[in-house]
C-alpha cells in the first residue's frame, strides 16, 4: 500500500521538489526504496546494524539506515497511579477524565518520580548528497506523535531531507547531512513498556545521538556543527535539549510548536486514540494497550491538515503509515519543556498558521504564538526567527507549502552565525 501512494505522489509532487532543491535529480533517479547508481557513493554504514543503503523517497539524497544502540538513562520519569486499560471503552474514558474540566485525573495520576535506563535499539537513516559523505554541518530531525522518522522524508515533493541536503549554509561549503530516526516506541524502534515510554527518557536518547553524532561513532562522521530539528513533541525535546544540555546543539529549529497548551484537548479529542494492536492489527499485533494511534483518517485530517492546502494522497499516506504513541508520552508531553536560559545559539520556531494543538487552529491569536514561544524560552538568543505557513495545519510536511517551509529554514540556518535577528 506504500508504494501505491508514493507513487501517486511521484508526478507533479516530485517536479516541485525537483524546483525546491534547486537542481534536478542528476545524480539519483526518484526510486524510493530502490538501489543506488554504482558510480554514487554512498555514506559509511559504521554504528549502524542490520544497514541498508537506498535513495531517499525525493531521489536526491543517498542513505543509509539501520539500527543504532543507544545506552540512555534518567532518573525523571514520572511514577504513575495508572494501569493501562483492557479494552478501547477504558482507553477512550481515559482521554475523556484528562481534558474534563475541573477533573483531578491528572494530580491523582502523578506519583513521584522513578529511574529508567536500559540500551535501545533505535532505527535511525542518514541521509547525504551524492558522493559528499563528509559533512561538516549535521541536522538531527525527531519527529513527532503520529508519524515514524519518515515525516522527514515523507514522500516525492514532500521531502525535508532532500531540500536540507542540497542546502548549502552560508560560510560553509558542503551540504549538511541529515539524520533522522523513530523515536522510543515507533517504527522500527524499541518499543518498552508503554509507560516506561515518557519525554524524560527520551530526552536523553536524543541527547546520546546528538553526543555519538558529534564522536564521529555514526558513519564515521564529525561535524563540527549540529542542528536540532523537531516537529511537535519532537520539537518539545529538541526544546528540552536547548534548556538542560545547552551546548549540544548549535541551531534549534522548532516546527509545530508553541508553549499555548490550550489547544492540546481539541487535539487529543480529534485523534480519537485507539488500541493500535486492535486498530491496525497486520502492523501492531503483539503490542500492549498502551501502545495507541490515531482511529481513522478523518481523525488524522482534524489533527493535522488544512483543507484547502493538501493533496488527499498524503492524507491516505498519512493514515497507512501512522505512527505509535504511549500513555507515558501523553502523561508527560510537556515535561522536559522549561526556559534555555544559558542556550545561546540560534533558533527559529515555524508553525502551520492553522496549528490545532499548539495554537487551538490560529498561530496569530492572540499574538504571534511563535514568537511568544522564543521570547519565554530563549533570553539569550540573538539570533530568533519565526514562520508562519500559510493555510497550514499542524503537519507542515504533509500540505503543499511544505517546501516554501523548508526553504524558510534553511535560510534562517544559513544566516545563523550572523548577529542580526531574523523576523
Amino acid at each position: 500500500m506504500r508504494g501505491s501512494f508514493l507513487a501517486l505522489a511521484s508526478g507533479a509532487a516530485a517536479q516541485s521538489l525537483q524546483l525546491a532543491a534547486g537542481q534536478s535529480a542528476q545524480f539519483l533517479s526518484s526510486n524510493p526504496g530502490g538501489a543506488i547508481p554504482a558510480m554514487v557513493q554512498a555514506p559509511s554504514t559504521s554504528g549502524f546494524t542490520q544497514s541498508t543503503i537506498q535513495p531517499s523517497r525525493g531521489g536526491l539524497s543517498v542513505c543509509v539506515s539501520g539500527i543504532v544502540p543507544v545506552q540512555a538513562n534518567t532518573s525523571m520519569n514520572m511514577a504513575f497511579n495508572f494501569a493501562v486499560p483492557d479494552n478501547q471503552t477504558g482507553v477512550t474514558q481515559t482521554f475523556l477524565s484528562m481534558i474534563t474540566g475541573g477533573s483531578p485525573f491528572m494530580q491523582q495520576l502523578m506519583a513521584g518520580k522513578q529511574s529508567a535506563n536500559g540500551t535501545y535499539n533505535i532505527s535511525a537513516t542518514l541521509c547525504t548528497p551524492a558522493n559528499n559523505t563528509t559533512p561538516e554541518t549535521v541536522e538531527i530531525l525527531t519527529h513527532g506523535i503520529g508519524f515514524d522518522r519518515y515525516y522527514w522524508d515523507f514522500a516525492p515533493g514532500y521531502s525535508y531531507v532532500d531540500v536540507a541536503t542540497q542546502a548549502g549554509h552560508a560560510t560553509r561549503t558542503d551540504h549538511p547531512h541529515s539524520f533522522f530516526y523513530d523515536r522510543l516506541g515507533v517504527g522500527q524502534s524499541s518499543k518498552p513498556d508503554a509507560l516506561t515510554v515518557q519525554s524524560p527518557l527520551e530526552l536523553e536518547i536524543l541527547q546520546s545521538l546528538i553526543t555519538k553524532l558529534k564522536n564521529g561513532t555514526i558513519s564515521n562522521i564529525k561535524p563540527t556543527t549540529v542542528i536540532g530539528t523537531g516537529h511537535s513533541y519532537g520539537s518539545v525535546l529538541v526544546q528540552g535539549i536547548t534548556a538542560k544540555y545547552p551546548s549540544s546543539l548549535n541551531t534549534a529549529i522548532l516546527t509545530g510548536f508553541s508553549v499555548n497548551s490550550t489547544g492540546s484537548s481539541p487535539f487529543s479529542t480529534g485523534l480519537n486514540l485507539a488500541i493500535a494492536s486492535q486498530n491496525q492489527p497486520l502492523r501492531f499485533s503483539g503490542l500492549s494497550n498502551g501502545y495507541l494511534v490515531s482511529s481513522t483518517s478523518i481523525s488524522n485530517q482534524i489533527a493535522f491538515l488544512h483543507a484547502q492546502n493538501f493533496d488527499p494522497n498524503m492524507l491516505s499516506l498519512a493514515e497507512a503509515t501512522k505512527g505509535l504513541v504511549t500513555f507515558g508520552e501523553l502523561f508527560t508531553e510537556m515535561g522536559v519543556i522549561a526556559p534555555a536560559v544559558n542556550f545561546t545559539g540560534s533558533v527559529a520556531v515555524v508553525n502551520g498558521d492553522s496549528d490545532l494543538p499548539f495554537c487551538t487552529g490560529n498561530c496569530s491569536y492572540p499574538t504571534n504564538l511563535a514568537q511568544a514561544a522564543i521570547t519565554s524560552l530563549y533570553p539569550k538568543s540573538n539570533v530568533t526567527g519565526t514562520y508562519l505557513a500559510p493555510l497550514t495545519g499542524h503537519g507542515i510536511n504533509l500540505h503543499y507549502s511544505a517546501v516554501a517551509a523548508y526553504h524558510y529554514i534553511q535560510d534562517f540556518i544559513s544566516k545563523g552565525t550572523s548577529n542580526s535577528t531574523s523576523t
